[in-house]
């Protein structure tokens, strides 16, 4: 079982080397899922289902249609102006501008989309034109900015998963997690923006100056607003799916911007590259070799064989399925079961320690969507990013712990 952890920690080192060397992170994954291949000796056979299962998986065609669809969405919407018209008037309306700056990952955030940290990316870059601010800073707003809600949003499936199979109530289990998200939070503002206040105001535009001596928001300032909140109201209200919802929204963009059919053709190439093609395969490779191999349930077994103590393995198993996969809800249903059998049972301590431990490995994956889109994005380090993550995450994990043992 020794040899499992080393397997693990090898395809690991090899993402993260691959990543440094400024490696896009989809030829990354490609080349990890082919040393999983290797190193798990899987035969032809393994590896065709392997490739068949994630070109036919629901979830890669749905990605790669929201995530194509927010870069036409997103294209049209700089092009004409209007991420710039919004983040004017917000720059207006907030005082604070570091409320300005973190807003829109905040509201964005909310929404439960695959590749929502391409969506609030650029209208992070909008806010702080102008300020004194490293790549990794910015990448780190919009990355870290938007996670709050997973723990305690049931928009999320993760925490809905997490109540049914532990049978606590879902109203309970949001509460303990209450302490993670204002956490998550106050660590943002703690490892970025913490110099903003001595820089100078970014430069206005004269939209600006005109809207603040009117003291009224404008109409075209109100229609700014219009293309992301009736994205909302359809995913969150009318419960479309985001891929859907981006449809409704843009179609009638590219007719009200009157697009020519040939530049429509030009914003479909651009939302359908073939760098965002190649990411979504190999991410989605990655995690169903992962899957397929047996890599994440051998390394689950080898904790329990080594007789580790029921509460490192509380924290060990989910921290650890949430840094392989990058997805909440593979870390809740691949290892909660076990936890409770561990466990003799579940119990709201150590579900939520369980939940903080998992999230925070999902914050700290280098196979994280959001965190991959948001380094490609802006071309950000990821150690760089990494600097501010870890010390972060291990200020979340400290509240959670002692959370645990109050309630315990």
């Amino acid at each position: 079982m020794m040899l499992e952890l080393l397997k693990i920690s090898l395809i690991f080192f090899i993402i993260l080397f691959l990543l440094r060397k400024k490696i896009r992170i989809g030829y990354v994954m490609l080349i990890a899922s082919v040393a999983l291949f290797a190193l798990y000796s899987m035969n032809i056979a393994a590896i065709v289902a392997a490739i068949r299962n994630t070109v036919t998986n629901r979830i890669t065609l749905t990605l790669l249609l929201a995530l194509s669809l927010i870069r036409m969405f997103e294209l049209i919407l700089r092009e004409n102006n209007v991420l710039s018209t919004m983040m004017s008037s917000v720059k207006n309306y907030f005082r604070s501008r570091r409320a300005v700056i973190t807003s829109m990952p905040l509201l964005i955030g909310m929404l439960p989309s695959l590749g929502g940290a391409y969506f609030s990316a650029p209208m992070v870059k909008e806010a702080v034109t102008g300020l004194k601010m490293s790549q990794e800073e910015k990448a780190f707003i919009n990355y870290w900015f938007r996670h709050p809600w997973e723990y305690i949003l049931p928009l999320y499936p993760g925490i809905l998963l997490a109540s049914a199979i532990a049978d606590i109530p879902l109203y309970n289990l949001i509460l303990a997690n209450m302490l993670y998200a204002f956490t998550l939070i106050a660590t943002g503002f703690t490892y970025s923006m913490r110099g903003l206040g001595r820089q100078a105001a970014p430069a206005k535009t004269d939209a600006d100056v005109k809207t603040k001596k009117s003291g009224r928001i404008t109409r075209r300032e109100v229609a700014s607003f219009l293309p992301i909140l009736a994205v909302l109201l359809l995913v969150v209200v009318a419960r479309i799916e985001l891929h859907y919802a981006l449809l409704i929204t843009t179609i009638p963009l590219l007719i009200m911007y009157k697009y020519p059919a040939k530049e429509v053709l030009r914003i479909t190439k651009h939302g359908f590259a073939v760098d965002v093609i190649v990411l979504i395969f190999g991410v989605m490779l990655f995690k169903e070799t992962m899957e397929a191999s047996g890599a994440v349930r051998n390394l689950s077994g080898f904790f329990v064989e080594q007789g580790v103590p029921a509460l490192p393995i509380i924290c060990i198993l989910p921290f650890v399925a949430g840094l392989l996969t990058g997805i909440t809800v593979a870390f809740v249903g691949s290892t909660f079961p076990l936890l409770i059998s561990i466990g003799g049972g579940a119990s709201l301590p150590v579900i939520s320690l369980a939940f903080a431990a998992g999230f925070i490995g999902v914050l700290l994956s280098p196979v994280h969507l959001c965190l991959i889109l948001t380094k490609e994005y802006f071309r950000a380090d990821m150690w760089g990013i990494y600097k501010k993550i870890i010390p972060a995450c291990a200020i979340i994990f400290a509240a959670a712990f002692l959370e645990y043992i109050l309630l315990k």
